[in-house]
């Protein structure tokens, strides 16, 4: 199963998280890509996710299944070709949000390709999603929680999305889309421009992308998305699955909690790796 992510290394504990519930949870084999890239430019934190953590998460991964992979996929020079100072490079979320564009263009992708949020967590074996024949569609997603009541019905959710990349050379999906970035401003700028440059989407049921709840037992995919709270008082809540204590005590999410238990020590144990060697990662995962 080829899996995509993307973001600086402030995702660190999003990639770690997830790829834990993920490789958990399956018997398939998975590669994961992860498209990063440095835009300190704009803010000094953004910096490409660094060789320790991926050489960690890929020793993570191996130790479930030897032939599990985390490829590291620096983008920059793309991403300033194509998006550096656009219109919607400061839009609602971080310009690594517009990164997954750039999949048909890095060579050597697979063609089938499960993009995922770096807030997302594996209830179930994701290969439930992954094997769902797209062969007629660009892309599987689910809908917009919030967007498909507001914006249009089939309004889809971009944190999820089960790529066909042979399709979307074909129709030039991800090429329509990035026209789109450099030249009209969006509100939810990636989002938006993946629904506008759509010839054929797979609406799939809410399981492979639930966005804010978490006591469906039926659940594949558990979007910790932000959640729109009406009582005692409107607010929006956006707590992570890292957020360890506030997924038990505010969220009352207590379904990954083996996965959660095992990136707390995990964690732990790379800070450790890291001040005891000066900054760089050596010891292996027993």
């Amino acid at each position: 199963m080829n899996l995509l992510l993307c973001g600086n290394e402030k995702v660190f504990d999003g990639a770690l998280t997830e790829l834990i519930s993920i490789t958990n949870k399956t018997s398939e084999t998975v590669k994961c890509y992860i498209f990063t890239m440095d835009v300190t430019r704009i803010k000094p934190e953004y910096k490409a996710i660094s060789e320790e953590q991926i050489e960690f998460l890929n020793e993570v991964v191996k130790s479930k299944k030897s032939d599990n992979e985390v490829i590291k996929v620096d983008v920059t020079d793309l991403y300033e070709q194509e998006f550096g100072k656009c219109k919607n490079e400061n839009a609602y979320c971080t310009p690594y949000t517009l990164l997954r564009l750039l999949a048909d263009m890095v060579p050597n992708m697979p063609d089938k390709l499960l993009y995922l949020d770096i807030d997302m967590m594996a209830a179930d074996d994701i290969s439930k999603l992954y094997n769902i024949d797209i062969s007629d569609y660009e892309y599987a997603a689910v809908k917009e929680k919030y967007g498909s009541w507001f914006i249009r019905p089939d309004y889809i959710n971009a944190g999820m999305l089960l790529l066909n990349m042979k399709k979307i050379k074909e129709t030039k999906l991800l090429e329509k889309a990035r026209n789109l970035i450099k030249t009209t401003k969006m509100l939810f700028a990636d989002q938006d421009a993946i629904f506008r440059s759509t010839t054929k989407k797979l609406l799939l049921p809410r399981i492979y992308n639930e966005q804010g709840s978490f006591r469906r037992k039926d659940t594949v995919i558990c979007h910790f998305a932000k959640r729109l709270i009406l009582f005692p008082y409107p607010c929006i809540e956006n707590y992570k699955q890292w957020h360890v204590e506030k997924v038990h005590k505010l969220l009352r999410c207590h379904m990954f909690d083996k996965d959660l238990e095992e990136y707390l020590e995990l964690k732990e144990k790379f800070e450790k790796q890291l001040k005891n060697n000066g900054g760089l990662y050596e010891e292996k995962i027993k």
